[in-house]
């Protein structure tokens, strides 16, 4: 992003208030060179310090669409998927299902009967019913599924509470300290239908410290090393998930995309010293990152509408969006920067709220933004909106979830169109008593 000679916010070498005029606010807008950028260095890095035995795995859960896996399938990496509404959105896109893993704490039996009618690559197990669903449809149709293992190394990641996936206390996985891990391993590579290909793990988002990474990879070098001296099995894949941090304020580090090299790079070091140390071959390697490949491309641009001064107490600039298209700060109290996209080029000179237009009175994108006095009808953009937001959007109050773009070269094209209100009714019925 820059600004222009205008005064105005760009990205992707397109004005973000022409892009607002065009398509209309609130509007999410992503930047296609970033995005293919971050592809590009984590699948490199493993060629250059992993001898290519790897492959990148788009998280989808950060933004799920078929342009988005359009351009993972011409950038050549994988892509890993959580539901089975995210495998079809995928599938629609013509992506490889080999290079596709499963994922879910709870994957119901019509979604792995889905990802195997598919194809997929791998699946990755996290419960004892998963591996009796999966051996069954697989038996049903007279194949062998490729599985991982996800287990809990017990990391406890620099995160927020709600994020970290890999602590004792989760949802997610099976742990190595309590033995569970190993029973759990006993029991996959007893079953016929299911290839057991070795272990997954992710142990939370937003992650900047490298060591929590290494550390990861040490603890599940020495599960590999365990299971193969007590079960006689060695693993030839290790899945280490992603979580690596992005800037959405300037309390977070700023990490250009090469930067991003250094994160693997050690990651990829410790996984080798593991397998050194205790004599094991070196696994094929599969990473997950989401947000750091779509959060700092994407933006959300906003049309400032109401403008409420408590004087003494805050000042709020009402959008036409809010919650329903950013829920992560009522969740997660996530803070974001943003700027006047049509007066880009101006000092900040006070600091306001930013408050949605639901009928809630949590619905606010954020209560710390620096801006200049804004008006009604400037273009107020948030920035890093890129990952987890389209997502995790819904139709609250019956609003709209927003329209997406995509920017290349300075034209932008939907990837995402805009919802109607003939949309909102769609899978509405009336049964005939109340007719």
């Amino acid at each position: 992003m820059k600004i222009n000679e205008k005064g105005h916010l760009e990205i992707g070498g397109a004005d973000c208030t022409e892009l607002a005029s065009q398509f209309g606010t609130p509007l999410y807008v992503f930047d296609e060179a970033h995005i293919r950028k971050m592809m590009r260095v984590y699948q490199q890095t493993i060629n250059e310090e992993y001898e290519g035995n790897g492959l990148v795995l788009y998280a989808s859960k950060a933004f799920s669409c078929e342009a988005m896996y359009a351009i993972a399938r011409q950038e050549g990496i994988g892509v890993d998927v959580v539901s089975g509404g995210e495998l079809y959105t995928a599938m629609q896109a013509g992506f490889p299902a080999k290079k596709i893993a499963m994922h879910g704490n709870n994957k119901l039996p019509y979604e792995i009967a889905y990802a195997l009618d598919c194809g997929v690559g791998t699946i990755v197990i996290d419960a004892y019913s998963e591996a009796d669903l999966i051996e069954r449809e697989a038996e049903r149709r007279d194949l062998v599924q490729d599985v991982l293992i996800r287990i809990n190394p017990g990391v406890e990641a620099h995160t927020h509470a709600y994020v970290q996936t890999a602590t004792p206390d989760s949802k997610f996985g099976f742990s190595i300290a309590s033995g569970a891990a190993q029973k759990i391993t006993e029991y996959v590579l007893s079953k016929k239908h299911m290839r057991l290909r070795g272990f997954h793990c992710h142990i939370g988002s937003q992650i900047f410290e490298k060591q929590s990474f290494v550390l990861a990879a040490e603890k599940n070098l020495a599960f590999v090393a365990r299971m193969k001296k007590t079960l006689g099995f060695e693993a030839d894949m290790l899945n280490m998930g992603g979580g690596f941090g992005i800037w959405y304020t300037d309390a977070d580090a700023k990490i250009e995309p090469e930067g991003y090299r250094n994160y693997l790079t050690a990651l990829l070091a410790a996984v080798k010293a593991g397998c050194e140390q205790y004599g094991l071959k070196r696994p094929f390697i599969t990473l997950e990152p989401g947000r750091s490949i779509v959060g700092e491309a994407g933006i959300t641009l906003y049309t400032v509408g109401a403008i409420k001064d408590i004087p003494g107490i805050r000042k709020y600039l009402a959008v036409d969006g809010g919650m329903f298209d950013n829920p992560r700060y009522a969740l997660y109290q996530s803070k974001y920067s943003a700027v006047l996209a049509n007066r880009a080029d101006e000092a900040p000179t006070e600091v306001v709220a930013i408050a949605g237009k639901c009928c809630e009175s949590g619905d606010l994108i954020g209560t710390e933004f620096n801006l200049p006095e804004a008006k009604t009808g400037d273009i107020v953009a948030v920035l890093s909106t890129g990952a987890y937001n389209y997502s995790m959007a819904s139709n609250y109050n019956r609003n709209f979830i927003p329209a997406a773009v995509l920017v290349r070269e300075g034209k932008a094209e939907y990837i995402v169109r805009p919802q109607t209100y003939e949309d909102l009714v769609r899978n509405d019925v009336i049964p005939a008593h109340l007719k």
